[in-house]
């Protein structure tokens, strides 16, 4: 039996939901959720590829604060006030989607307005920062270019290995440190490659009814590739 991976990477626990793990590539983000709410102006925003950890963290924020989550058909269909009684703190999930749109824009604006003039917080995820979002609304694009915030870059070989780790232990695969360091060292580097691996080689070992090797992980990534 191969030896399992152990990495000595950081981690934190996301109040209720599994570990989230820390490297370079988004310890900035982390620790701007770890300083709520020590924040510059009660707004934020976080900006990253997909399946990069923003909506996780967005759930760890609002365990922390007490928050919410919405999506920008919330901020579009709902009256800001009405969205602020429900809760003070807002995480608008995927909030990019709203720019470009005059209808999301306007409302993206009072909410913003509304929640920070009554002292309430906001945190925004998107898939690039604020600052460069396609915003045809003046007063919005002047806001979202003053927004703190981070971004997320993509994952070094730390963290895709120990993303991958994770995932394969969420299914309940034992896994070698072979197979790991085979795949970490030839797939695609996104976050979003690593869950499509993962649940790639469960589907596989399940169907064969056989171990994860490095034979059937490298049969996977051809697949995969053509």
């Amino acid at each position: 039996m191969n030896r399992q991976l152990v990495l000595d990477l950081g981690h934190r626990t996301a109040r209720g939901r599994t570990d989230f793990l820390v490297s370079g590539s988004n310890a900035e983000a982390v620790e701007w959720i770890d300083r709520w709410p020590d924040w510059p102006a009660r707004a934020l925003a976080l900006w990253g590829p997909a399946a990069s950890g923003k909506t996780h963290l967005g759930h760890v924020w609002c365990a922390v604060s007490g928050g919410e989550l919405i999506g920008p058909d919330d901020v579009r269909a709902r009256d800001a006030a009405e969205l602020r009684d429900v809760n003070p703190h807002l995480f608008v999930d995927n909030a990019h989607a709203l720019a470009g749109d005059p209808v999301g824009e306007e409302a993206l604006l009072h909410l913003y307005n509304y929640v920070l003039e009554t002292d309430g917080a906001l945190l925004l995820a998107a898939n690039e920062a604020p600052s460069r979002w396609n915003v045809g609304l003046a007063d919005l694009a002047s806001r979202m270019k003053a927004l703190a915030g981070a971004g997320i870059s993509a994952p070094d070989d730390d963290l895709l290995a120990a993303l991958m780790v994770k995932q394969f232990q969420d299914r309940q695969l034992r896994v070698g440190e072979d197979v790991v360091l085979y795949l970490v060292a030839r797939m695609e580097r996104s976050f979003a490659s690593v869950s499509g691996i993962v649940g790639a080689i469960d589907a596989a070992a399940l169907e064969r009814a056989r171990p994860v090797t490095v034979p059937l992980a490298r049969e996977i990534l051809e697949n995969i590739d053509e």
